[in-house]
């Protein structure tokens, strides 16, 4: 039975994890251009895991133009198995004040300027993404939140902004009468890629601050803003060194099928598929392609 490979997608003020030993940075060219930065390769607790700082160290890069196919493709090809995506968000309940964590289960992607998809003309490709998240990897953060004592809630619905703008008010309005939960830029079509690619993949959202529909949104600085997410980023090292070890060691096929995810969502007749694609996807699908 395979050992499981722990990959971890830092957000915004985390650049690194705590506690790994052996570490190593190391390029991983892709066939889809480059990552956003070199992947950080160790052992924490044992396991093997691989970390990828989302907007490269130091924040160069905006939401936008984050090479999401890259990123995914990388951590596929460095032999990732489940993958725990750390983001910076918003709120968009009372409940859920800044410092406060959210396992989300759930996504609306408005983004609009992104490749969302490996797949398109010369090999099509439909994955489900009715259940975006991996339940079991959901259960395994959830626990160790709360092992820790840090304030969580399981469960709720991650919107997806394009950005780098934040949203005016009649939108924020407009996404809380959805019943959204909190608001960011990163996680589409990040879980999308994911689910592609056959990786279990979970969220966990970190609150900075209330989106501009609360009332006290005009008096948050910046740096009340920045306090909160270093705070978070501390916080989200100790969850990692919780949950890994727990997701960690021999792994059995995912119970919620997201390592079987292409099984039945390749369309094109293999006679029709374009070679020059089906190379490109030798990471991503060579299970299914015979590579």
């Amino acid at each position: 039975m395979a050992e499981a490979v722990v990959g971890i997608i830092g957000g915004s003020g985390l650049y690194d994890i705590g506690g790994l030993e052996d570490k190593t940075w190391r390029r991983v060219p892709t066939p889809w251009g480059e990552p956003s930065d070199e992947l950080l390769f160790g052992r924490l607790s044992g396991v093997q895991c691989v970390f990828l700082p989302r907007h490269g160290r130091g924040h160069p890069t905006s939401p936008t133009h984050l090479n999401y196919r890259a990123n995914i493709d990388a951590l596929k090809r460095s032999g990732v198995t489940d993958v725990i995506s750390l983001s910076a968000v918003g709120s968009l309940k009372a409940e859920l004040p800044p410092g406060h964590f959210v396992v989300v289960d759930q996504f609306i992607d408005r983004s609009f300027a992104r490749e969302k998809s490996f797949f398109g003309d010369g090999l099509v490709a439909h994955v489900s993404m009715a259940h975006p998240v991996c339940t079991r990897l959901g259960d395994a953060l959830e626990a160790a939140a709360r092992g820790l004592d840090l304030p969580v809630t399981r469960g709720g619905t991650y919107m997806v902004m394009e950005g780098p703008q934040f949203s005016t008010k009649a939108e924020s309005e407009l996404y809380r009468s959805w019943g959204c939960s909190v608001i960011g830029m990163t996680n589409m079509p990040e879980a999308k890629l994911a689910r592609e690619a056959e990786l279990c993949y979970a969220t966990v959202a970190m609150v900075t601050d209330f989106d501009c529909w609360h009332p006290d949104h005009d008096h948050v600085t910046v740096e009340a803003v920045i306090k909160v997410l270093l705070e978070n980023a501390d916080k989200a090292r100790s969850l990692v060194g919780q949950v890994v070890p727990a997701i960690g060691g021999a792994r059995a096929d995912c119970r919620c099928g997201c390592d079987h995810a292409l099984d039945n969502a390749l369309i094109t007749a293999p006679a029709m598929r374009d070679p020059a694609l089906v190379a490109k996807l030798d990471a991503v699908a060579g299970r299914l392609l015979g590579m």
